[in-house]
């Protein structure tokens, strides 16, 4: 018998994107939530998080208030009964089992690494906000170092190498070198000292999500700024001295930010339902789980058929997340419908008042490109306070210096014993 049932009889694992918009648009109806963090991360919005544009609470969305008829349990689903209908679930007050008529996995993805020597113990990660907290407090952290280093020391700690141009390498990529451009103001010494940022890829081109004209102008942007971009150019090793690329190159660094792609949550696994060749859920149109009554998956841990698009399961990204959530929370709700979305485009930022923007037939670059993503994002962000926070911040941000305070010892608190 379990100890606990979900509210409404929907059990939700997993409170990112799609579990949360799962669980908010049940409304009324309720369900349980079982995540890690009282909070939804608002992905599309990290990269201004990481330069400090926008304060980090801002860029996520607490559960209570986004999903406020649903329980919330902080926790981790560890183990599923199917026959039983109970999941396990693991909290800081101990395991406890949960009842379920209705269960959705939305446990969503982790980075995906390649066994590269050095990698694991000198890449740095950015897939959440901790990642991107860590990685500007490194970047300012190593101007810094290189204040104070020699010449060819500082050359080494003013090199940046991002691996990964898809959305989030670049956009990330482009942020940080507006707050490094707009803290040399602050470190006369670096003056005369270069900036060296790196792009590398294994693909052809730059995001290659996007159509190829806009692909070639963000490319074109990039270079303009004095960005290297190597791509069909893979990582073979970093140190802690430097990174070594497949044609060849080696380039002295102590920074080396990973953003090449995600894979479904390991924890999937352990839960004994049907994945694919990619370890991604199993599911069928509808978003059920193949071969399992009363479980649903959607999101990044999910292979979602898109009628749509025959034989192309929807990509990991927040905008198909969100149809998925509102297909599911219908399904659940009554006769179960197939899913079918076709995108309405895709945006991205290139750094202060530059982006691309591909939406409804229209291609849009620089100003307007950068105007029509920051609408749109401002657009999905869930709850009115959340939106207003995210404007005030923009509108700081067009009046003040960016703040370059280095908050590394932040959440690393000295124990009372210590000196």
């Amino acid at each position: 018998m379990a100890e606990r049932t979900a509210r409404g009889g929907t059990l939700i694992a997993g409170g990112g994107f799609a579990g949360a918009y799962v669980a908010r648009y049940l409304g009324k109806a309720g369900a349980t939530i079982v995540s890690p963090e009282n909070f939804m991360l608002f992905t599309p919005l990290l990269p201004e998080a990481a330069s400090g544009t926008l304060e980090p609470r801002h860029v996520v969305v607490p559960l209570r208030l986004m999903c406020p008829h649903s329980e919330l349990l902080l926790g981790s689903v560890t183990g599923l009964d199917p026959a039983g209908h109970t999941v396990a679930v693991d909290s800081a007050d101990g395991p406890f089992e949960v009842g379920y008529d209705h269960l959705v996995l939305a446990l969503g993805s982790i980075a995906r690494t390649l066994p590269i020597p050095g990698l694991a113990e000198h890449g740095l990660g950015f897939k959440d906000l901790a990642d991107a907290i860590a990685l500007r407090n490194h970047v300012l952290g190593q101007l810094e170092a290189a204040a104070m280093a020699g010449e060819d020391s500082a050359a080494r700690h003013l090199t940046f190498v991002f691996v990964g141009a898809g959305y989030a390498g670049v956009e990330a990529l482009a942020e940080l070198s507006d707050l490094v451009s707009d803290a040399m103001r602050h470190y006369p010494e670096l003056h005369d000292r270069p900036r060296r940022w790196v792009l590398v890829d294994a693909a052809p081109k730059i995001l290659p999500e996007i159509p190829s004209r806009l692909g070639d102008y963000a490319a074109e942007q990039l270079t303009k700024r004095g960005i290297e971009i190597h791509v069909s150019t893979t990582l073979e090793s970093v140190d802690a001295e430097a990174a070594v690329l497949s044609n060849g190159t080696r380039i002295p660094t102590a920074t080396l930010v990973w953003t090449a792609g995600v894979r479904a949550n390991p924890q999937l696994a352990e839960l004994g339902v049907p994945l694919d060749e990619r370890h991604r859920v199993r599911v069928d149109e509808t978003l059920r789980v193949e071969g399992l009554d009363g479980i649903w998956a959607l999101g990044d841990c999910a292979a979602v058929p898109n009628l749509a698009s025959p034989g192309q399961p929807d990509p990991p990204t927040s905008q198909h997340a969100l149809r998925q959530a509102r297909r599911l929370a219908k399904n659940l709700r009554g006769e179960p419908q197939p899913y079918r979305y076709r995108t309405l485009g895709q945006v991205a930022t290139l750094g202060r008042y530059k982006g691309i923007a591909a939406v409804l037939g229209l291609r849009l670059t620089g100003f307007l490109g950068w105007f029509v993503t920051r609408t749109y994002h401002l657009f999905q962000l869930p709850l009115f306070s959340r939106k207003l926070r995210v404007v005030v911040d923009w509108t700081v941000a067009l009046f003040f210096q960016r703040d370059i305070v280095e908050l590394g010892s932040l959440g690393h608190p000295r124990g009372l014993g210590d000196g």
